[in-house]
């Protein structure tokens, strides 16, 4: 969704279990990132405005970032990869605004996959099963979600069938604040969450998007600029949802919800926080992050502690405990856990 501009914040991260601390790294551009994708403990993409991506391949020790050729001008809202080498950058925008690059040798050359065709269309993520099958999503044209899938590591970006892109309500879209409102995983398991209509709601497929069912989500909705607006699951059974209003960062109702049976129902958290753009699991604890702050849950979501007000708009954590944080004017900060 056009008006989505997604921040979060991260800088110190304290939970039962698990210690640790962030450190600021340095990456020479000034691009706003909203695009993350932690491969491993020291392999990382970010991607963000003026056509930017960057990559480290020694935990953060130094930094590469570059500009896509022809894509200057382009806000890389998502980045996908596997290893240090095969990296998916996806663009949103109007029409022809949103497109997906991919590169296979480290960012050194990139080709041009797809354009979206449709005036109307605008990108919203993209997310992958494996190095051969994805699924990219958009909000709706001509009343229905844009989904297109690829089985030959994007190669060809082809829409799904009429009848397997649900319908819209009025208003209703995606928020493209840092790539989490899709995510795949397991071998076909896809969802996507939306806002903007007069309820938020989450779509689920288990056959890479052929058929979906939803539920409609006890998060904040009915505005433009409310909704739900990412996901993650730690299980094919426990997930979190975070959004609520990004106009009103400190408003504290609807803003999270958990599931513990695969997203057939969700449930919001007793104490609720403000707006949250992006959640992430990290081997003993969730991570909540919104443009008015950061809380980490040790409890599966029942309870969050508050973590610091810095402003950054995408976090990504591996599952033995390390990660990314990253944000506007090249901010980049990564989490070590502590030897004990």
């Amino acid at each position: 969704m056009k008006l989505a501009l997604g921040a979060a914040a991260l800088l110190g991260l304290c939970a039962p279990g698990a210690s640790g601390q962030w450190q600021p790294q340095t990456i020479k551009t000034d691009a706003d990132f909203r695009g993350l994708c932690v491969v491993e403990p020291k392999v990382a993409w970010v991607s963000g405005t003026k056509g930017t991506f960057g990559r480290t391949t020694n935990g953060g020790a130094t930094w590469t970032a570059g500009t896509v050729p022809g894509a200057e001008k382009l806000d890389f809202r998502d980045v996908e990869a596997f290893g240090a080498g095969t990296a998916y950058l996806m663009s949103a925008g109007p029409g022809a605004d949103s497109r997906i690059y991919k590169t296979t040798d480290g960012g050194k050359t990139w080709v041009l996959q797809f354009k979206n065709p449709e005036p109307q269309g605008f990108l919203d993520a993209i997310a992958f099963w494996d190095e051969k099958t994805g699924i990219a999503f958009g909000d709706p044209v001509n009343g229905r979600f844009q989904l297109l899938t690829t089985t030959d590591s994007g190669a060809t970006w082809e829409p799904l069938p009429e009848k397997s892109r649900p319908e819209a309500l009025a208003g209703e879209g995606a928020f493209a604040a840092s790539g989490t409102c899709l995510i795949a995983r397991g071998e076909k398991d896809v969802w996507f969450c939306t806002g903007g209509a007069k309820v938020a709601r989450a779509f689920h497929s288990t056959d890479r998007g052929q058929t979906w069912t939803v539920v409609e989500l006890p998060l904040l909705a009915g505005g433009a600029s409310a909704g739900a607006f990412g996901l993650a699951f730690r299980d094919r059974d426990h997930g979190v949802i975070v959004g609520g209003d990004y106009r009103k960062p400190d408003d504290t109702a609807g803003t999270v919800a958990v599931t513990s049976d695969g997203g057939k129902t969700w449930a919001v958290v007793k104490k609720p926080l403000p707006f949250r753009s992006a959640v992430a699991w990290a081997k003993d604890r969730w991570v909540a992050v919104g443009t008015s702050g950061a809380e980490v849950s040790p409890d599966d979501g029942a309870t969050w502690a508050p973590l610091d007000k810095e402003k950054y708009n995408s976090v990504g954590l591996t599952a033995t405990g390390e990660g990314w944080a990253v944000g506007p004017k090249g901010r980049i900060t990564r989490f070590t856990v502590a030897e004990k």
